[in-house]
């Protein structure tokens, strides 16, 4: 997880409800219903109670534990798992409850002496407190499941757990005026005047003499026959039979033509009542050529058979902006099918996205089979209820007590990752592997400690000790800040850096069998915790002998550089997080990061997502530095941020907030410029935030070599929720790593500059309404995009509304009920008082959540 992850809960005090007496006498520890206890044994429900509580940066919140069993839960002989943070502490001295943390995430609630019996039907109100505000579900506990000490080895999940939405708004939600105002600015275009090509090519032109296709029009290349097969297999999903291949033929015709002279991604295409001619010099511009095509087809047009689609007339003439264009999925902290991710690669091949940053493992798990390193995926690769996690890792971000949970637990095969490479690579998209070290890999690190046991029992000392990744004697103490005590590859061990060749050697053994390309791998490399390796043997004999490493700092760089060299020896370049390319200076005790000048000329390439506080420059000061630098910005491009600050809508927000007009307005060589809001979503009153940061030099804009989307995992349990999180803002990421550098990014704050972003702006949402989200519904299977929450308020007596995408519907009631698709579509101002319940629907019936406003009569 590249950020600081602050959960938020509350505290204890208790008070009873039922008929449990006061001096009822306990059940004796040993009585507990061993053997009859059923997950629907206990209950739960918890509520916000009051933010900024004693008007403090707190939040007050209460749990209810209700007995819904036959018998009684005892007053000791259990406790309750679940997901939190540390700082979920009693209220009370004498609470009736104690919070112990485990590790990471995952703590323990159990009863204190004061804890009374529960009989069946009775229940307990507790009351929590602790730091910051719960703006949404997200920060919830969650994942709760019970344990009786008398089978401490065996979990049970709770059927019944109640997450409550608060009934106040005490920290600023956002609200339907808010966003009818957010959307004012919008204009709704007419279809036809909107662009047919997405992303924006670099020149498009309409002719107004268009080409009819159906399945007898032939795809004609010898150059390109991947492309053509692939161009031709689509079309057969709309005609319900295939277009022919062919290698040459006359006639109305699709042509994929070579011609010399264009660059490595760029296409020309040319629609004509004849033909449509695709020209390239490279089967990638071929490739991209196809994707064009497929976007200036109808909508509509896998909705059912067709017997015939219109393509309008266009000369085209495009290549990307930047020629890295990625997205990034994390598949440690919660798992992602094969089959889900397949669906990603067709998704990002579509729009043009030709990177896909795969984040293999974390401190939660292990994803990927690695040949004669079984424990990595069968302790590494799966989560669930044990003791000492000695046959698999201890439950994370609410995945529960079962080892089968298929988001907690799972993994690829070598089969499986072998398809990936290729389903990529057929879709021009290289796929980069990030190996997360040396922190973040506590599944790693747990992994081997397991193989490390299971030799040494078999007397195999040396094999045992061969991939250990930590030292045994290492009396270090230090905290992530996700919480781990024990998440760190120990750099001074030659056995940590056997595990990385061989895990290397077999990563490139997959990629040489499926044909897929490779330039680099991504090492992670950051968010290592102070207080790491200064206790370790294995580090202080090291240090030593080598005369270079003066401080346990220095670990770091000679970590790389061993890295970077096994890399080089593999014809390879390294990538990593910000922070393989930055020194640790401290001054007066406080510590801060420069760009590290010996790793300049080593081709390292760094994402760089921390552009936040005193980092707010650190992407340009690395770029000016000489660094190769793909913008992941916090601020704009983080897809596991929540689209609004409000409480049902779903994301985590420690960065702020990330709506689809963010990604498109983010002005990558001066992206500070791009920065209009604060992380609470408030328009900025000051510029002294900008003070003093250093702007990227004109020398320094070819070391900005791409943008990054990346979807962190922690809240990501299902597909829907994974593509409702990504869709539709990773299109505006999409937009602005392939489109020209757009007129008003040059000057965004001028009366010129801001009334041209305000037309490209609603041309854009315009586009998305009503050409690629429809498109959408069916393309690879259609996709649960979110579709925005309507925005409204009333004037003169009435309520207006309107929407963020133009071509979706708006629908309402006046009596109450939730809208549904067949609701009355709102068309203009609402007269009638009383209860106004909105909705915004797609062609295909699905729908945002409900606006509600309150039309009040006039006061006589």
């Amino acid at each position: 997880m590249k950020h600081l992850l602050v959960l938020s809960m509350s505290l204890l005090s208790i008070c009873s409800s039922g008929q449990t007496p006061q001096n009822a006498p306990q059940a004796n520890q040993a009585q507990a219903p061993v053997g009859k206890t059923t997950t629907n044994q206990v209950s739960l429900t918890w509520q916000v109670i009051e933010e900024k509580h004693q008007g403090k940066n707190q939040t007050l919140s209460a749990l209810t534990i209700k007995n819904t069993g036959k018998t009684e839960l005892p007053a000791a002989g259990w406790g309750l798992y679940f997901h939190g943070t540390p700082s979920f502490k009693p209220k009370a001295p004498d609470a009736p409850v104690k919070v112990e943390p485990i590790n990471g995430d995952f703590l323990r609630m159990v009863p204190t002496s004061t804890f009374k019996s529960l009989a069946p039907g009775a229940s307990a109100r507790i009351e929590f407190v602790a730091a910051g505000q719960i703006v949404n579900e997200s920060r919830a506990p969650r994942g709760f499941y019970l344990v009786w000490d008398k089978e401490p080895n065996k979990g049970y999940s709770l059927e019944n757990v109640d997450i409550k939405k608060p009934t106040h708004n005490s920290i600023g939600w956002v609200e339907p005026q808010d966003i009818y105002q957010q959307n004012s600015s919008i204009k709704d275009l007419p279809a036809e005047r909107l662009p047919k090509v997405f992303p924006t090519p670099a020149q498009y032109k309409e002719t107004g003499k268009g080409i009819t296709l159906t399945a007898a029009v032939p795809v004609v290349s010898t150059a390109f026959p991947r492309e053509a097969a692939a161009l031709a297999t689509y079309l057969g999903t709309i005609f319900g039979q295939k277009p022919e291949v062919k290698s040459a033929g006359t006639g109305k015709a699709i042509k994929l033509q070579k011609k010399d002279g264009l660059g490595p991604e760029a296409y020309e295409l040319t629609v004509t009542p004849q033909e449509i001619v695709i020209s390239v010099s490279s089967a990638a511009g071929a490739f991209y050529g196809t994707q064009s095509l497929k976007t200036m087809l109808p909508p509509s047009a896998l909705a059912k058979k067709q017997t015939s689609v219109a393509v309008a007339g266009v000369e085209v003439k495009d290549e990307p902006r930047f020629g890295h264009r990625a997205f990034m999925l994390d598949v440690a902290r919660n798992f992602h099918q094969k089959e889900e991710v397949l669906k990603l690669l067709d998704l990002m091949a579509l729009y043009k996205l030709n990177v896909f940053h795969f984040h293999l493992n974390d401190d939660e798990g292990w994803r990927i089979e690695i040949p004669g390193l079984p424990e990595l995926t069968q302790v590494g690769g799966r989560r669930g209820h044990s003791v000492g996690e000695k046959e698999f890792l201890q439950p994370s971000y609410g995945s529960g007590p079962d080892v089968n949970n298929r988001t907690g637990s799972g993994y690829y095969t070598r089969a499986d990752f072998v398809e990936i490479l290729k389903y990529a690579r057929d879709r021009h998209i290289k796929v980069i592997p990030e190996v997360e070290t040396p922190g973040h890999a506590r599944a790693a690190v747990k992994s081997m400690d397991a193989r490390y046991e299971r030799l040494m029992k078999e007397g195999k000392k040396a094999e045992a000790e061969q991939y250990l990744l930590h030292d045994p004697q290492d009396q270090s103490v230090y905290r992530s800040v996700q919480y781990f005590n024990d998440n760190v590859m120990n750099v001074a061990l030659p056995s940590t850096y056997n595990f990385l060749e061989k895990v290397t050697d077999e990563l490139l053994a997959m990629y040489k069998e499926a044909g897929a390309p490779i330039q680099t791998i991504h090492f992670g490399g950051d968010e290592v915790p102070n207080g790491v390796w200064q206790k370790s043997p294995a580090v202080e004999a090291l240090m030593a002998k080598d005369p270079s490493l003066k401080t346990v700092d220095d670990l770091w760089y000679y970590f790389f550089g061993k890295l970077n060299a096994m890399l080089k020896a593999r014809s390879l370049y390294l990538s990593g997080w910000e922070e393989i390319g930055l020194s640790k200076v401290r001054t007066n005790g406080r510590l801060s990061y420069v760009a590290n000048p010996d790793f300049v000329k080593e081709n390292f390439h760094v994402d760089v997502w921390n552009n936040q506080g005193a980092n707010l420059d650190l992407p340009y000061r690395m770029a000016n530095a000489g660094y190769k630098v793909v913008l992941t910005n916090v601020s704009h491009y983080y897809m596991d941020l929540a689209y609004q600050k409000a409480y049902d809508e779903p994301g985590l927000y420690w960065g702020g907030y990330t709506d689809v007009d963010k990604a498109f307005y983010f002005i990558p060589y001066d992206y500070m410029k791009s920065i209009k809001v604060d992380d609470n979503n408030q328009p900025l009153t000051s510029q002294a935030m900008f003070a003093g940061k250093e702007q990227l030099k004109p020398e320094a804009r070819a070391n900005i070599v791409g943008l990054q989307a990346p979807l962190w995992s922690e809240m990501i349990t299902s597909p829907e929720r994974l593509e409702y999180m990504i869709l539709p803002k990773i299109l505006g990421l999409a937009e602005r790593a392939w489109a020209p550098d757009p007129s008003w990014a040059s000057n965004p704050e001028s009366a010129q500059s801001k009334a041209a972003y305000a037309q490209a702006w609603s041309q854009f949402a315009n586009v998305l309404g009503k050409r690629e989200l429809p498109r959408l519904n069916y393309y690879a299977g259609g996709f649960n995009y979110r579709i925005p929450t309507a925005g409204a308020t009333t004037q003169n007596g009435k309520v207006v509304a309107n929407v963020q995408l133009p071509g979706l519907t708006i629908r309402y009631t006046t009596n109450g009920a939730e809208p549904t698709a067949k609701s009355k579509a709102y068309t203009g101002p609402i007269a009638e008082k009383g209860t106004i319940k909105l909705a915004v629907f797609d062609a295909a019936g699905r729908s945002s959540r409900v606006t509600t406003v309150e039309n009040k009569p006039a006061i006589q």
